[in-house]
Parts: C-alpha cells; sequence; structure tokens
C-alpha cells in the first residue's frame, strides 16, 4: 500500500498529466477556405433559420477562440508535464487556425447584408467584461465552452446526415473545425486540474456560460433572420426549430452529453472519440490550398 505522502504525490502527478490518447497528436493546419458566389445563401439544408444560427455561431469563433487562448495561455508558464505543454502549443494553435477561417466565413456572410461587424463589436465588449474574473474563471469557462464544442464536434463527425445538409462548399470547414475541436478537446480542462480548480467552478461555469452562449447565438441568429426578413417563413422556421431542439434534434440530443460534465469524476477522453479524427482527417486533406498543403502558421502563440 502506498503511504499518504506518496499518494499525494502519485496524485499530483496524475493532476499534471495530460490526458490526451497518445494515438491523436495536436497540430495546427492552415486551410485557405474560400467562400464565393458558389456558396448558397442557406447553405445548411436550404433552411433559412438553421444556415442563420450556424452563421452566427461562427461570428462567436474568431473571439471566443482568442478568449480560450488567453485564459490557458495564463497557466502556460505553471505546466511542468512535458505532453501537457506540447499539447498547449498545439492547442493555441489550432485555436489560431480556426480564428483565421472563421475570418473568411464571417466576411462572406458580411456580404450578404449581415450586421456581422456590429455583432462582433458587441462580443468584443461582453469578453472584456468577462475577462474582469479572476484567471482561474476564466479557464473554468473556456473548459465549459470547450466541453460544448467538443460535443457538437463528436455529434457532427458521427452523424452523416448533419453533414449531408450541409452545401459542398461550406462542408469541409465544418469537419475540419470538428476535427480539430476533438483533438484538443481535454487540453483546456487538463490545464485546469493542474490549476487546481474545483467541481464547484467548473459546473457553476457550465451553467453560466451555457446560458450566456444560449442568449448571444439566439440573439445574433434574430438579428439574422430579421435582416434577411423577406426570405422569413413560419413553416421554415418551424422546421428548423423542430430540426435543431425537436425529438433527436441537432442539438436537444446533445442534452444527455451536457449533463455527463457535473459527473464528479468527468473527463472529456471519457468518450475515446479518436477513431474519428483518423478516418476525417484522411478525408479533409483535399480541402487544403495548395499553399498550405506542406506548412501550416500559427499566430496566437
Amino acid at each position: 500500500m502506498l503511504s499518504s505522502n506518496a499518494a499525494n504525490k502519485q496524485a499530483a502527478v496524475a493532476r499534471k498529466t495530460s490526458k490526451t490518447p497518445d494515438n491523436v497528436t495536436i497540430k495546427p493546419q492552415r486551410m485557405g477556405f474560400t467562400f464565393g458566389t458558389g456558396v448558397p445563401r442557406y447553405w445548411v439544408g436550404n433552411s433559412h433559420l438553421v444556415s442563420h444560427t450556424m452563421n452566427a455561431l461562427s461570428v462567436l469563433f474568431p473571439q471566443g477562440e482568442q478568449f480560450f487562448v488567453d485564459s490557458v495561455r495564463a497557466y502556460r508558464d505553471d505546466i511542468k508535464d512535458n505532453k501537457l505543454k506540447e499539447a498547449v502549443r498545439g492547442f493555441i494553435g489550432q485555436e489560431a487556425m480556426h480564428s483565421l477561417e472563421h475570418h473568411a466565413m464571417n466576411a462572406h456572410v458580411a456580404e450578404q447584408g449581415m450586421p456581422v461587424q456590429a455583432m462582433e463589436q458587441e462580443l468584443k465588449a461582453l469578453l472584456n467584461l468577462i475577462r474582469q474574473l479572476p484567471k482561474r474563471h476564466q479557464l473554468a469557462i473556456t473548459c465549459a465552452l470547450e466541453h460544448i464544442t467538443a460535443m457538437m464536434a463528436d455529434m457532427l463527425l458521427e452523424r452523416d446526415r448533419v453533414r449531408e445538409e450541409m452545401h459542398d462548399s461550406m462542408r469541409p470547414l465544418w469537419v475540419w473545425h470538428a476535427i480539430e475541436e476533438t483533438e484538443h478537446k481535454s487540453v483546456a480542462y487538463d490545464v485546469f486540474q493542474q490549476a487546481g480548480g474545483t467541481y464547484t467552478e467548473r459546473a457553476l461555469y457550465l451553467l453560466l456560460s451555457t446560458a450566456v452562449l444560449g442568449s448571444v447565438a439566439s440573439w445574433f441568429t434574430a438579428r439574422m433572420v430579421f435582416r434577411d426578413r423577406r426570405n422569413f417563413s413560419l413553416a421554415d422556421s418551424a422546421r428548423g426549430m423542430w430540426r435543431m431542439w425537436g425529438w433527436n434534434g441537432t442539438f436537444s440530443s446533445l442534452i444527455p452529453i451536457w449533463l455527463d460534465y457535473f459527473r464528479p469524476d468527468f473527463h472529456p477522453w471519457d468518450k475515446d472519440n479518436s477513431a474519428l479524427i483518423a478516418e476525417f482527417r484522411q478525408q479533409i486533406e483535399a480541402a487544403i490550398a495548395p499553399e498550405y498543403r506542406t506548412t501550416h502558421r500559427p499566430t496566437l502563440q
């Protein structure tokens, strides 16, 4: 049997160890996506509401992922475990690439007359308020939002129907993003554990983060729908809401996975979906722009 001191040392080592599976490599990859006239206005199942919902989520990504990077980077110098240090470097690089690629998509959405710039300014103000919280609380928020993005990513990779509803011009962006969100899904959580984060902090901030994310995403979606109101249809909206939030809907079906986060022994890699990474990583190689096939350029280090 281990002595109490030995057990404490062993527990401390466990807290400092990255839990990312050894067969998962966290490396950034610039894709160089472009969005032109070939992208239909309603690119998800020809649905007005669902397409604007996804457009609204895209607006959140560049600044939201910069917040994630900042909250993790605040603890980078305290990390002793080499594997976790390397995972953090990969996480920062990948989130940088996500920001760049979604900037391109958001510019395309803005060209359609959507108030993207105003939304970005409002989001910036909100995130500046959140940055007044203690650093570990900001990291707890990142863990909560990374849980939400990871479960959405897993759903996208697992469900053929969800991917097939996306137009061919948009699908590669979201599949690539889902792959990388899955690869680094435990990095912020592992850093939070190493930083001494508590169960109360992570549980509380999942509740708060979900409420804020849902409110902001809904507000942004509503503004896009209103701006595009000449194509508004009650029937389309009803179908879209059912598709997203009805029985076994795209989002409503994720509620049990969202609840898993409240288990005291929860870890993002409790579900090992690394096989999906390998499957889709191979497929997405063809979508890399020629100038990025041999290089990647992380910018938020």
